[in-house]
């Protein structure tokens, strides 16, 4: 048995490691929510890359494609060679997509170098919540995967700061500032993150139970004790032997079951992602620019007013992570899914009273115009304080030690398909009608509350090596995993 360190001593360890883990996260954002101020610049004339409304749309989520494909081979190439040396290479093809996407010279070369950045984001959004859940104690594990969410919307928030800051010093997007256009340094600040995160993750410890996997009982014993503050690191030891053959390769085969060819507990991993981004989130984040304007801002007040939405996800973020290991994960969840319900109907409602102006844009009359903005910021808010972190929380929790990392890789690139398929289908739906569009993610809020009710297991205060292949069902809509 080993001598117990200090409490406290360990928690911040923990803490620190786990915050340095999700700086993945913070790329993350970044990089999906950078694209918001450059995209009117890139679809103008003046910016040399004429955009068309599908093009735009293709321009605005191409590096989820690589995010999509990152995401999908992270997971073996984390249990072939770890989850350190995958978040090195991530920020690393981060920061070559930063400096390559500001000096762009077509729209070819520009997706090119998103898609780069997309595979970088891709595997940090797989290894993160990974990561983190295989560091943590089981009684604030909850807290610090959340920490990935708040990763997140900082990234996400630091892009759309930048860009603001970016666009009012040059006058606009499109103008040019110290020699360049100022949509390109958009691009550029984002090396700075990457960098940071590349250095960071080379004093991260090695993953513990990884590390158990490869036969390293040394080293697992050492960060199981100095970082997880593991009591009886020899028991712990043999509990996750117990739950991963060691003897065989992990690979995606072993996700294989009898439900449309794979195990229920993941395609409730999957299901999870899917929900998460057809409600609709990242439209705000991606389009909030546009979408403000459309209401009446000009070009400074909508980028303003992106900003506010966003500090308003970092603080519903922090409440979440504040309250998830105390309430659980399902009963947040379904909370969340009725308030994304009503707030998404009401827009779809206000933005049946728009009218179209004489170029074709989008102006709504008051007080819908309010009524819009009250709900987009409260969608953020019932998105931001459950949504958001407790899947990036769940799945980091609900797959077994034996298929965390496939599981996980699997999830994440159904969820960055899904948000592909959003962000690039928002234009064309907007077409459509605004209506349309938020009536769409507000009739996905609602189905998700049935799948929580129904099919999500609740993992509040369970070790990782208690998490099996399957679910069971309880009566009155509870579920646990056995």
């Amino acid at each position: 048995m080993s001598k117990a360190l200090n409490p406290e001593c360990v928690r911040r360890r923990v803490i620190a490691v786990s915050i340095a883990a999700a700086l993945g996260g913070f790329l993350f954002g970044f990089d999906t929510a950078v694209i918001n101020g450059a995209v009117d610049a890139l679809a103008g004339d003046v910016s040399g890359f004429d955009l068309g409304v599908g093009l735009k749309g293709f321009a605005v989520s191409s590096a989820l494609i690589g995010c999509a494909v990152g995401a999908w081979f992270a997971g073996p190439i984390a249990n072939k060679r770890g989850r350190i040396p995958v978040m090195v290479v991530a920020a690393a093809m981060f920061f070559i997509s930063a400096i390559g996407s500001g000096l762009a010279f077509s729209v070819v070369d520009l997706i090119i170098w998103r898609v780069i950045g997309g595979l970088g984001v891709g595997a940090a959004s797989v290894i993160a919540p990974a990561y983190i859940a295989e560091v943590s104690p089981a009684a604030i594990r909850g807290r610090l995967g959340s920490l990935q969410q708040l990763a997140i919307v900082t990234g996400i928030f630091a892009a759309l700061l930048s860009d603001a800051l970016l666009a009012n010093i040059a006058g606009a997007a499109d103008q040019p500032l110290w020699g360049l256009t100022a949509w390109r340094w958009m691009f550029m600040v984002a090396a700075i993150p990457a960098l940071v995160y590349g250095l960071v993750s080379l004093r991260l410890p090695e993953s513990p139970r990884y590390l158990v996997r490869k036969g390293d009982m040394t080293r697992a014993a050492e960060v199981l004790e100095t970082v997880t503050g593991a009591i009886d690191v020899d028991a712990k030891i043999k509990e996750i032997t117990s739950t991963i053959d060691t003897e065989r390769k992990e690979s995606l085969r072993d996700l294989r079951g009898s439900r449309l060819g794979l195990k229920p507990i993941v395609w409730v991993g999957i299901l999870l992602s899917v929900f998460q981004q057809f409600v609709g989130i990242n439209v705000i984040f991606y389009y909030s620019t546009t979408l403000w304007q459309s209401v009446g801002f000009d070009e400074s007040s909508a980028l303003l007013t992106s900003v506010i939405t966003s500090v308003t996800n970092i603080v519903v973020t922090i409440i979440a992570i504040l309250l998830v290991d105390k309430v659980g994960r399902r009963i947040m969840l379904l909370v969340g899914s009725v308030g994304m319900t009503v707030t998404l109907g009401l827009m779809a409602l206000a933005f049946s009273f728009g009218t179209l102006d004489a170029e074709g844009a989008a102006t709504l009359p008051d007080p819908w115009a309010t009524v819009a903005l009250i709900c987009a910021n409260g969608f953020v808010v019932f998105f931001g304080a459950t949504w958001g972190p407790l899947v990036w929380v769940l799945l980091g929790e609900i797959f077994p030690n034996s298929i965390r990392a496939g599981a996980l890789a699997v999830a994440a690139a159904a969820q960055w398909a899904a948000n592909f398929f959003i962000s690039t289908t928002f234009p064309i739906f907007a077409d459509i009608g605004l209506t349309f569009a938020y009536g769409f993610y507000a009739f996905f809020a609602l189905l998700s509350f049935f799948f929580v009710y129904f099919k999500v297991p609740e993992t509040k205060g369970k070790e990782l090596e208690e998490m099996t292949d399957e679910l069971t069902v309880e009566r009155r809509g509870t579920r646990k995993a056995t």
